[in-house]
């Protein structure tokens, strides 16, 4: 948990977000649960969770999209430090100083674990692993390869840095491109559920068999499975590889 915290750029401890999480689960339910909407309260048990850890997964997505769009430049520094007479470590530790988050606090990790006696390579790529970065992974087996073969590594980080520019803008084209389709996905999955929300507000007794009967109970498993597959379509229609 506390590893998915940091990935996510929340500064908090997994127990005080756990905290948190429940807290707002237990006044949301008590407070439909008063107002005699036991539906919404049920709902609530489960979507306030749920919502939590999808902003979790959202923050984590933005913090590596934020990484990947940053490592173009971050190579020029590199690079330039290395011409001006750096070694590999110090230029590092230049670019951590005056990058932004996230890429700060990611290179200044590897420079720290460098400094306690861990290997650089290693150290890199356990961060394109981490922030699941193929850019990084490159950057990181390129310098690997230069460390045992020898070369002018400032080239091959400018070479390597203009195909990840050149990647980010041709990934900024496709976002581009297939926002219209994500935005259809995401109405096409809250409408039932803004629907649904609405009647038991207007007319809680209209779902009142869902909740007292076992056929009733049976079809809102069915139905919360199925908002589940098509969710989980929806996502795998709308994200683009390359």
């Amino acid at each position: 948990m506390a590893t998915t915290l940091e990935l996510a750029g929340i500064r908090m401890r997994p127990a005080d977000f756990i905290i948190r999480v429940a807290a707002v689960t237990g006044v949301a339910v008590l407070v439909f649960y008063l107002l005699e909407l036991p539906g919404i309260a049920f709902i609530m048990l489960a979507a306030i969770p749920i919502s939590a850890w999808a902003v979790i997964k959202i923050y984590t997505a933005r913090r590596e999209a934020t990484f990947d769009d940053q490592l173009g430049d971050t190579l020029q520094l590199l690079s330039g430090g290395m011409r001006a007479g750096h070694s590999l470590m110090h230029a590092v530790d230049a670019a951590a100083i005056d990058s932004d988050a996230p890429m700060s606090e990611e290179l200044a990790r590897v420079v720290n674990e460098t400094r306690l006696g861990r290997d650089a390579g290693q150290s890199l790529q356990d961060t394109a692993l981490r922030m699941h970065s193929d850019d990084f992974s490159w950057v990181a087996q390129a310098i690997e390869i230069n460390r045992e073969v020898g070369g002018d590594l400032a080239e091959v980080l400018d070479h390597v840095g203009s195909t990840i520019r050149d990647r980010n803008q041709i990934r900024r084209q496709v976002k581009s491109l297939s926002a219209e389709g994500r935005t259809s996905a995401f109405v096409l999955f809250l409408l039932p559920i803004l629907v649904f929300a609405g009647v038991m507000l207007l007319s809680p007794s209209y779902f009142s068999p869902l909740f007292a009967t076992p056929l009733g109970i049976i079809v809102g498993i069915v139905s919360v499975i199925l908002m589940g597959v098509g969710g989980f379509w929806l996502r795998a229609v709308i994200k683009i590889k390359f």
